[in-house]
Parts: structure tokens; sequence; C-alpha cells
């Protein structure tokens, strides 16, 4: 696979004579719509079959269960395993399923030799994470128990093979109690064979400061547990000012703390899968970017007739583009080639693998290249 970033003048008839490949090929693995057109900037992946396979890995992503069959059964060839989002709680340990029935994604994922992973969150009504949820089951030794009796029988039942515990805004407070609680899930679940992986908040030092980070303890979590998610994505995010979602500088940043003082062995990337658009000027506290998928911002380029800049130190795509609203817009997403920035940094610090926020679009030369970096091998 070679990422060729397109010029002034040239089109995809161009480009496949180039590199001696079907137009056809371009076209189907980078997604371009009718009419097939391509703007200066973007960055294509061309499959002339040159593979530099030779590191191993596992690739994982978050879903929900309302996601397209035929957007799952394109993903799941290249998933080692899926995280299904999300269960909830009630403070009495009740267990709440999500709104749609998950049994289908685990019976099409085992089909592709891809198992999946339940995902437990303090999700409340509003599906905002509730960390007075938090507080009461890590403070609640009984409830514990019954939570976590109630994650075995719907596992049991399913065929989940293991539990991916998501909780955020942790209050400093509770940061040894939660600690604690996942021991104790982790305990519980190894009874039974089961793999335990805890979603890590972006942190860069042990002392970070913020709610997001300062009841989240790095080292005794990734000692626990069997696998952790660095959430290495959101800088650019829906309420906040334009830029790169993962910026690489950012994420390079977290991964020299996590190595640090958890074995990469046990570490997966997290990856977006999507971009935002942002309607300018920006205001605090007002704009909310629209979040759409990485496909779609490249085809806004094209349908807008605008080059597609590349900020070398975010190593991310960014353009900007007058909509019908009459308002100017800023859009950053992920290409192959800030996606092959992340791929570089694995191979660097020696990953265990990547794990996607989110799989409810298909990137399909995300997955190619993807496959061309590594073994990916099953499992979570």
């Amino acid at each position: 696979m070679e990422i060729y970033v397109v010029q002034e003048g040239d089109n995809v008839d161009s480009i496949a004579e180039r590199f001696s490949v079907s137009d056809t090929m371009i076209e189907d693995d980078n997604q371009l719509s009718f009419p097939y057109q391509v703007v200066p900037g973007q960055a294509l992946l061309i499959n002339n079959g040159l593979g530099n396979r030779n590191v191993i890995a596992r690739s994982s992503g978050y879903l929900y269960p309302y996601v397209a069959v035929e957007t799952l059964q394109a993903q799941l060839p290249y998933l080692s395993s899926v995280n299904v989002f999300s269960y909830g709680f009630t403070e009495d340990g009740t267990l709440i399923p999500p709104a749609y029935d998950d049994s289908w994604i685990i019976v099409a994922s085992l089909e592709q030799a891809t198992v999946s992973a339940l995902t437990l969150t303090p999700l409340n009504e509003e599906q905002s994470f509730d960390n007075e949820r938090i507080s009461s089951i890590v403070n609640d030794p009984a409830t514990q128990e019954t939570l976590a009796d109630n994650l075995l029988s719907e596992m049991q039942a399913k065929g989940y093979v293991g539990l991916n515990i998501d909780f955020e805004f942790v209050k400093p407070e509770d940061k040894d109690l939660y600690t604690a609680f996942v021991l104790y899930m982790a305990e519980r679940m190894h009874e039974y064979g089961y793999h335990v992986s805890v979603a890590l908040a972006p942190k860069t030092s042990a002392d970070q400061p913020g709610l997001l980070y300062e009841g989240i303890d790095y080292e005794a979590l990734g000692e626990i547990a069997d696998s952790v998610v660095l959430m290495t994505y959101e800088w650019g995010y829906t309420y906040g000012p334009p830029m790169a979602v993962a910026p690489i500088n950012k994420v390079r940043e977290v991964v020299e703390y996590a190595v640090s003082v958890i074995p990469p062995s046990k570490i997966m990337l997290g990856i977006p899968n999507y971009g935002y658009d942002w309607t300018l000027p920006y205001e605090e506290g007002v704009t909310a970017a629209e979040s759409i998928s990485n496909v779609e911002a490249m085809r806004r380029a094209i349908r807008n007739d605008v080059p597609i800049q590349f900020d070398e130190v975010a190593q991310s795509p960014y353009y900007r583009y007058m909509g019908e609203d009459e308002a100017e817009h800023e859009v950053w997403f992920e290409d192959v080639r800030s996606l092959q920035a992340k791929f570089d940094l694995m191979k660097e610090f020696e990953l265990r693998g990547a794990t996607y926020w989110q799989l409810m679009n298909f990137f399909k030369a995300n997955w190619l290249l993807l496959e061309d970096n590594f073994f990916l091998i099953p499992g979570v």
C-alpha cells in the first residue's frame, strides 16, 4: 500500500495510470462517489500490493447495538474483538441492558472469528456519565456483588468473552475505591475465564488536574486489568474550538506516560473513526460541532471544491468551506496520513493494538491500511 496526496490537476484516471492500478480500485478503496472527483490535498490509499506487515496486533472498537448490519459485516474481517456499548446499572446493582438487542452482534461476530466484550458504563437516563452513580457503587460492597452476579449471568447467557469497564469523571475522593471496585470485578470475572479491560482518560502524568483525570490511577488499574484502552481522542470535541480530534503530538504524550507505568503489551491505543464540522465563528458555550464520518468529511471537501490542508504538528487533515447556511465552516477529521502516524506510534512503543471509537461508520481505507501494517490476531 502507498499513500498519495492529490496534486493540482490530478484526477482518478491520471493517478491510476501513475501507479499502474485500476481506477475502480482507487474509487472503491477510498469510497469515492460518482462522479469520482478528488481535490488537492486529499490523501488516497493506493492498493499496489506492497505490504509491509511485520508486527502482531489486535484491533477492536466500540459499537452500539443498532449498528447497521452491513456496516458491521464490512468491518468484522479486520476486528479481533468488539466492545458493545453499553450496559448500565441501577443503585441496587440491577443491570440495565442497551435499548436494542445485542445478541445478534455476538453471533455475527463469532461467524467472522471476532469475539465480543460487554461494556459497562455509569450512564444515567440522559446518557451522561454519572459520577454520583459511580460513588454509590464503589462505596457499597454488597451492591458490587449483586452487579457482578448480574454481569456474569448476562455474559454467560449471551456468549460474551470479556468485560470492558468505561467509567469517566470518577471523583478524586473515589480514586482508591474505584480501583478496588475494578479489582473486585476482575477477580470475579477471572474465576470464569473472562478478560477484563478498562478505558482510561488520556492522562499525561500521575497528578494531572481535572475531573476527567484525578480519579483514575493508571498504574494500579494497569496492573489489575488484562488490557487498557487509552481514550486518545476528543481534543477537538463537540463544544470545544476547532482543532484535531486526535493530534499525534498530544496522543504521543499520553502514550509516553502510559508505557512508563503500564506494560505496553496491555495498552490499546484509542483511535477516532470520525471528524467534526464547526460553524464559524466559534463561540464558547454556543457553538456545537457536528460529528461526521471521515468519508463524509472528504465528500464535503469535494462537493465544495476546496483543497484539504494538513497540519504537520497534529498530523491531521482539515479544511474550511462556505456552507449553504452562508456561514464559514471548519472541518477536522482522520485520513490515511493521520492514521498511519498513529500506527507508527503503536509500532514504536510495541502496543497491544488499537481500539476505535466507534464502529458505526465504515472507513474502508482505514482497515486496508491497518491490515497492511499489522498481522491482526483474534481475541480481546
